[in-house]
């Protein structure tokens, strides 16, 4: 279980102000993998003891110094020690081949974090939660089905990210043939790629913006391509996830024993998100036939688009009281 030696920087160069109420510092954690991911650890200042404690991954294509970071040092203002964490291959984690992600690793990312916070001697090990953003909503899902140690989890303007890839946006790709070719692009990419010695980058972000250009994808350039969440070590602020990077999530679906998760849930979604199909179905999938539903919630934000949970856009859309209120009295 030896880490890797990773370059981490010491300055702060977060998407957002620092603050004075938490003391912030750099920590590293090992995955079953072998993975040795990065992380932003944040501690209220005017808490003495045990804490509860949350981890927090997303959006899928972001770092930790973008909205990760934002809701873990909001949250450790609100008394909960959090860490944010970059995935596996990806800002400042380990593992050796770059922008790639995996349905497994990448619940194990979570799974990690959840070791590292259990063995931390500030944190009560009985008293964790994680949220998860965009794509890592739905990791988070995934994870809260797997690891019993979580007790609360909220994905945040969430993306099922094998479904969007198995079956394309709004399901507009959902068939046998549209799927081989993208099976059998893959494939042709996967031999290029190896004549090549390199992986080529799917591409970032389009830039500069197309006119005609749907609104999502205007949304998403709003964020991570101006001054509002732009970071250099960003994927999809710069070159993207390579293009095979996502090959796995075609038919290894996640959330598929979601209606088993005893412990508490959270989905929350802006009704006006090109991603609310995403958050709603997960909710309903996931409270059929559980024993354990009277814990789960679906929050619905009023008029906020999918960025706007990034960061709060220009109507502070992120219910940050809410959600202290829900890992309050679920962190027990």
């Amino acid at each position: 279980m030896k880490k890797e030696d990773l370059k981490l920087t010491a300055q702060w160069d977060k998407t957002f102000p620092k603050s004075d109420k938490v003391e912030h510092s750099k920590v590293t954690f090992i995955n079953r993998y072998g993975i040795t991911l990065a992380a932003d650890m944040y501690v209220p200042k005017d808490k003495e003891g045990k804490l509860p404690a949350i981890a927090v991954c997303g959006p899928f294509g972001a770092v930790k110094e973008q909205c990760s970071g934002l809701y873990a040092q909001n949250m450790a203002e609100r008394g909960f020690l959090t860490i944010a964490f970059d995935p596996s291959f990806t800002g400042e984690s380990g593992g050796n081949v770059r922008y790639m992600a995996s349905p497994d690793i990448n619940t194990e990312d979570f799974m990690a974090a959840v070791d590292f916070l259990s063995l931390n001697d500030r944190v009560d090990e009985n008293r964790i939660g994680i949220i998860g953003i965009c794509g890592w909503g739905g990791m988070a899902i995934n994870a809260a089905a797997l690891d019993t140690r979580i007790k609360a989890t909220v994905a945040s303007t969430m993306y099922d990210m094998t479904r969007v890839n198995a079956k394309g946006y709004f399901d507009s790709a959902d068939s046998e043939e549209a799927r081989y070719e993208a099976k059998k692009a893959m494939c042709a990419q996967r031999l290029e790629d190896l004549r090549n010695g390199e992986y080529k980058l799917g591409g970032g972000v389009v830039d500069p913006l197309p006119k005609d250009a749907p609104f999502f994808v205007k949304d998403y350039y709003d964020y991570y391509k101006t001054e509002r969440g732009y970071h250099k070590r960003s994927l999809n602020s710069n070159g993207g996830w390579n293009v095979i990077g996502c090959e796995s999530f075609i038919n290894q679906p996640i959330l598929q024993y979601s209606n088993e998760i005893r412990s508490a849930v959270l989905v929350m979604h802006g009704d006006k998100a090109h991603s609310f199909y995403f958050g709603k179905d997960a909710y309903e999938n996931m409270i059929n036939g559980n024993k354990y539903s009277d814990n789960k919630e679906l929050l619905v934000i009023e008029g906020a688009v999918h960025t706007d949970l990034y960061d709060g856009g220009s109507s502070n859309a992120i219910p940050f009281d809410k959600l202290e209120e829900f890992f309050g009295e679920y962190l027990v």
